[in-house]
This record gives C-alpha cells, sequence and structure tokens, in this order.
C-alpha cells in the first residue's frame, strides 16, 4: 500500500472510530480499547494516523462542533446522517491539527471517503462545509 493509500485508509478508520464512540455513545478510551481487536489494519501501518486524527477530534469536539454549526446552515448536528456528521469531524480534526496538509488535499480525501460511505447527494453538502471552514481557518 502506497503512502497515500495509507494515509485514505487511516482517515477512514478515524471516521470508523467517531462513528463508533457517536452511535455508540462511547467514550474515547472505551473506542480506543475495543476498535483495533481483530483488525488487520493493526499493523499495516495506518493506525498511527488514524489514532492522531481521532484524538484530535475528540479532543477539540466542541471546537468543531462549534465549526460545523456555523458553516452547515440549516442543518443541526443531529439531523445529519451520522457518516457524513462524522466525516466531516474527521476532516475538521485534520485541517485544525495537520496544518501542514493543504486544505485542498484534507477537501478532496473527505470527499472520496465520502463517495464510498455517503449518499452521492452529501457530496456537495460535505465539500461545500469544508470548503467554507477551510477558507477560514487560512
Amino acid at each position: 500500500m502506497t503512502l497515500v493509500g495509507k494515509r485514505r485508509k487511516s482517515r477512514e478508520l478515524a471516521m470508523q472510530m467517531l462513528f463508533q464512540a457517536d452511535v455508540g455513545r462511547q467514550n474515547p478510551d472505551e473506542v480506543r480499547k475495543t476498535f483495533w481487536q481483530a483488525r488487520e489494519e493493526a499493523d499495516d501501518g495506518t493506525r498511527g494516523f488514524a489514532e492522531d486524527l481521532f484524538r484530535v477530534a475528540t479532543s477539540r469536539e466542541d471546537e468543531i462542533n462549534t465549526l460545523l454549526q456555523q458553516h452547515s446552515k440549516n442543518w443541526s448536528l443531529k439531523r445529519m446522517p451520522a457518516v457524513d456528521r462524522n466525516l466531516l469531524r474527521m476532516a475538521v480534526a485534520e485541517l485544525l491539527g495537520f496544518p501542514g496538509t493543504p486544505a485542498p488535499i484534507v477537501i478532496d480525501e473527505a470527499l472520496e471517503i465520502a463517495r464510498r460511505y455517503s449518499a452521492p447527494e452529501s457530496i456537495d453538502f460535505l465539500n461545500g462545509v469544508l470548503d467554507a471552514i477551510a477558507k477560514t481557518r487560512t
């Protein structure tokens, strides 16, 4: 797996961890205990970045949720599909926690993941929210 492939896989795993915490109503420590059990990805070089994204997303949850709420007009976080909500959280965590990664790359990667996990009609919405947030971070 290439570095680009590993980074995308890490982003997917971070989103899945956030989804598990959100939908399963688990705290981050509980997610960390159970998520990696019986996963092949635990040893393929993707875990470190996934854990880093998850840590930023959970430690800066209030800030991230505020940004999402400000830039997703007419949509409360609770009304968003859980996959979209947690994909946005993962991407915003990367924008905030890893400023060395250019925003267009973060957005493109999030949209590629969305094409796999979200509904087709979500892509434009996700792009618009992430683009608006990225513009405030520069």
